[in-house]
């Protein structure tokens, strides 16, 4: 059984918020793109190839949702939400790609002599900075609400985009502080922000590939449904209990312990109870399966 207006709900939010960071992310490409190439700064040039890979990235995220709000069916009872980590893995090999080419122009630029950064690019690196934190607390915020891996995913290239451009930042600084000689440090700061931009694609792709696995993350979650079972009437205790999470649905196995001497009927009236209020009480839930087991 599951629980369709909260999940509809929540696949509403998601296909915003992913519409929210497309536009944000197409503004800043062409904003980091006219900046670096008149400012002389490939680290901001850097920023725009990172940013145009976070549109593609988000169309594919965008793509994902799509195909995951499709209504289970007889190929796919328990719904289309495990394209979700699918679309998270593809998210993170445009990040690799976006940091491989970054790592490679940098080193080449560091090896070729270049004019020093203009001091204005600091103003909108700054002003980018500031938004793009401001997205990421967005879109983070909406990942949790909805427990959607490939939302996670779009709100940390938020994240690296903003500490990338906090190493531009600081490289264009120092360049321009300390003026001949050092025209190469946004190139270096480039370099070292395609590293954290590795960093972070490990942190994203690992829990996407325990959501494939059906790795059992769900300590918490576990513990508040065999709490709320208790609420019902007539169980006992709870023994087996496994969640596995597809897209923004967790799907519950539960076994739930009874009084041995009840009726069939009265031991199944007591699951669709227990379904229904675990429904009710704990959100994005997908499909309960309840197996009763005598106290005996």
């Amino acid at each position: 059984m599951c629980n369709p207006l909260k999940i509809k709900t929540n696949e509403q939010t998601a296909i915003r918020t992913t519409y929210f960071s497309i536009i944000g992310n197409s503004a800043l490409a062409l904003i980091k793109g006219l900046a670096g190439f008149f400012g002389n700064s490939y680290a901001l040039i850097a920023d725009a190839i990172e940013s145009t890979t976070d549109i593609f990235a988000s169309f594919l995220v965008l793509l994902g949702f799509k195909y995951a709000k499709r209504p289970a069916d007889k190929n796919h009872p328990y719904g289309h939400g495990k394209i979700e980590p699918l679309i998270t893995f593809a998210v993170v090999a445009f990040l690799v790609v976006s940091a491989t080419i970054i790592a490679f122009e940098s080193i080449r630029n560091i090896q070729t002599p270049h004019k020093i950064p203009k001091s204005w690019t600091l103003v909108v690196l700054g002003l980018i900075i500031v938004w793009k934190e401001i997205s990421f607390q967005i879109v983070i915020k909406k990942s949790k609400q909805t427990n959607s891996s490939s939302l996670k995913a779009d709100a940390w290239h938020h994240r690296s985009d903003a500490i990338t451009s906090i190493m531009a930042f600081i490289g264009i600084s120092i360049a321009i502080i300390f003026g001949k000689g050092y025209e190469t440090a946004d190139d270096w700061a480039a370099l070292f922000a395609s590293g954290f931009i590795l960093y972070n694609s490990y942190l994203i792709f690992r829990p996407a590939l325990g959501e494939i696995m059906d790795e059992q993350l769900y300590d918490d979650l576990i513990i508040e449904i065999r709490i709320k079972s208790m609420q019902v009437e007539g169980v006992l205790g709870t023994e087996k209990c496994f969640i596995r999470k597809a897209g923004m649905k967790f799907h519950i196995d539960l076994h739930a312990i009874v009084h041995s001497e009840i009726s069939v009927k009265v031991g199944h009236d007591i699951t669709h109870k227990l379904k229904d209020y675990l429904r009710k009480e704990i959100p994005n839930i997908g499909c309960v399966i309840i197996h009763i087991e005598p106290n005996d």
